[in-house]
């Protein structure tokens, strides 16, 4: 294999430092300009709030009742930007912007040093025009900061075996292991690099240095030791006070999350060619077209280049792993898209001008033609806005006020290719995909976050329901909790739902004056239905009030009397 080698960072053109200057701007753009939405982002917010208001960080809770189905690292990160912060709407989102802007520095290291300043900078650019990249950096999913744990796994691996030795950067790599292990399972794959490497990299490199040594099975070992500073407390807390609760969280996080999961899955059933045909060619676009469009030059290189063997063999891997699972979603395989974006910069930067053509006359008629239909939706919403799609409609008071940003943006991609022509296609996708999350972070965010959450549901609540009451809920969204003013009630959210309505009719009856907070479409045979009370709309349903009058003679469904009871100690976090 070629010495690595690093270019001059002063040879950088004068655009770079603007573009990267906008990069920093996107990604932290629209922090505390909205709250968390569902599906996932107010889960994780409550809990890393419910950890700085219980000081109980050791094992989460959402409402009161034990989190299981993901590791504590990421609610820690949130629940620690919370404490510094002391504004829930800004530290939700810290975290996986920071977790992106590590992630972009990681890749543009390790390609400067592999292969020069013009793939490390090719790669930067791929990452920040790839949808999926700065989908999950600008929001409260587990997956960015995932993905920024497995790079630093695969940046200490390429570090130790094909830039180095490093021994620093090995141990980092399995501590970054250990530490994806806790944000989300499948942190461990940065491993599977191991296989690659065993077979296309020599005992020695050129100056004689070993990477290959005994002391490398310190690395597992390192791993290990940083998994145990959590299992070890967690485990001994569950083990002496050996409640059924704390007994079944240790198995749910440990097991059922884990191996269970991937083995059987039970939900987000796809088939096994889910990423290559559906996931890939829209996540990953136009990083897939630019692929299959240098599919000759990834095979010229493929016998001279081992760092590119490599790269590319562990994200087939990475692929594989996911496919073998029934269960599969489009974000899974966020963390194996830094290390094909690398190895995707380092065959376009070898292409010949001539050989680029193609990608980039396909890519900006794409882009213009985006522009275009922007352009028409602007105008539809404006002249004919029944003709759009009937979700649309739960956002109608807002669509009128989005119409000008969606206008302003389709007139800026459709400007890009033609007025910027003689920019390289990479730096004119980026500065699309810069533009439109500046656009959707300062326009499309604070004009939809008004409808994104239940405010005017719990409103009303207030304004109907006595201060005293005690109110309870049944299949409840964590947003409520976030929002309410006083303390609510639920009956445990892993339960059935007939198992939870039965403790609810239990709790109304012991007290008849509670009341019960509920979606409009739940099925309930303890409840009359017909004595509902509608407070408005939230997540696509309508909320209703049940009070004493709605209770049934008789309830029939299976014993249940789990309860949950909620009282926010900082009513101001969401104002």
């Amino acid at each position: 294999m070629p010495r690595p080698h690093t270019g001059n960072l002063d040879q950088a053109p004068s655009w770079w430092p603007w573009l990267v200057g906008l990069t920093l701007i996107a990604l932290f753009a629209g922090i505390g300009l909205r709250a968390p939405w569902p599906a996932d982002e107010p889960r994780f917010a409550q809990v890393a709030r419910e950890m700085v208001e219980s000081g109980q960080w050791l094992f989460p809770t959402r409402g009161g009742e034990f989190y299981p189905d993901k590791p504590p690292v990421f609610m820690w990160l949130i629940a620690l930007f919370y404490q510094l912060t002391g504004q829930l709407k800004i530290a939700f989102l810290l975290p996986s912007a920071l977790a992106g802007l590590g992630t972009l520095w990681l890749v543009f290291d390790l390609g400067r040093r592999l292969w020069g300043d013009h793939v490390a900078r090719s790669t930067v650019l791929i990452l920040v025009f790839t949808p999926q990249f700065l989908l999950q950096a600008k929001g409260a999913q587990i997956d960015a900061v995932l993905c920024f744990w497995i790079t630093l796994g695969c940046y200490g691996l390429v570090r130790h075996f094909l830039v180095g030795p490093a021994w620093g950067w090995y141990a980092a790599s399995w501590v970054a292991m250990a530490l994806g292990v806790m944000t989300k399972g499948v942190g461990f794959l940065p491993a599977l690099m191991l296989i690659p490497l065993a077979i296309w990299r020599h005992r020695f490199d050129e100056s004689g240095h070993q990477a290959w040594r005994l002391r490398a099975w310190w690395g597992p070992a390192l791993m290990l030791a940083t998994l145990a500073l959590w299992l070890a407390p967690m485990w001994l807390t569950v083990e002496r006070v050996h409640s059924p609760e704390l007994l079944a969280y240790r198995d749910n996080i440990l097991f059922r999350q884990t191996a269970e999961r991937y083995a059987n899955a039970w939900h987000h059933i796809q088939p096994w060619h889910y990423y290559l045909t559906t996931a890939l060619p829209t996540m990953w676009f136009p990083l897939v077209v630019l692929f299959v469009l240098r599919l000759r030059g990834i095979t010229a290189l493929w016998p001279r280049d081992a760092a590119l063997r490599i790269l590319l063999s562990w994200v087939a891997l990475v692929l594989l792993f996911f496919s073998l699972s029934s269960g599969k979603r489009e974000v899974y395989i966020l963390p194996a898209l830094p290390m094909c974006a690398l190895a995707l910069a380092r065959v376009w930067e070898q292409t010949p001008p001539a050989g680029r053509r193609a990608a980039s006359v396909l890519l900006r008629a794409v882009l213009v033609l985006m522009g275009v239909l922007l352009i028409a939706l602007a105008g539809v919403a404006w002249l004919a806005p029944h003709r759009l799609p009937a979700r649309a409609d739960d956002y109608a008071d807002a669509v009128a006020a989005l119409a000008p940003g969606v206008l302003l943006l389709g007139l800026a991609l459709a400007g890009i290719p033609l007025l910027l022509r003689k920019r390289a296609l990479f730096e004119q996708l980026a500065l699309a995909s810069l533009l439109t999350w500046l656009c959707v972070a300062f326009w499309l965010w604070p004009t939809l976050d008004p409808h994104r959450t239940p405010r005017a549901v719990l409103q009303e609540l207030e304004r109907q329901i006595a201060p005293g009451t005690q109110v309870g809920m049944l299949e409840f969204k964590e947003q409520f909790l976030l929002f309410a003013d006083r303390p609510l009630v639920h009956f445990s959210y892993l339960a059935p739902l007939a198992q939870q309505e039965s403790s609810a009719w239990h709790w109304m009856r012991a007290d008849p004056a509670r009341v019960l907070l509920v979606p409009d479409h739940l099925a309930l045979r303890c409840f009359d239905l017909t004595r509902q009370r509608v407070l408005g709309q939230a997540h696509r349903r309508d909320w209703v009030i049940l009070d004493a009058t709605a209770l049934r003679e008789r309830c029939d469904g299976p014993v249940g009397h789990a309860l949950y009871r909620y009282v926010p100690v900082r009513k101001d976090i969401l104002p």
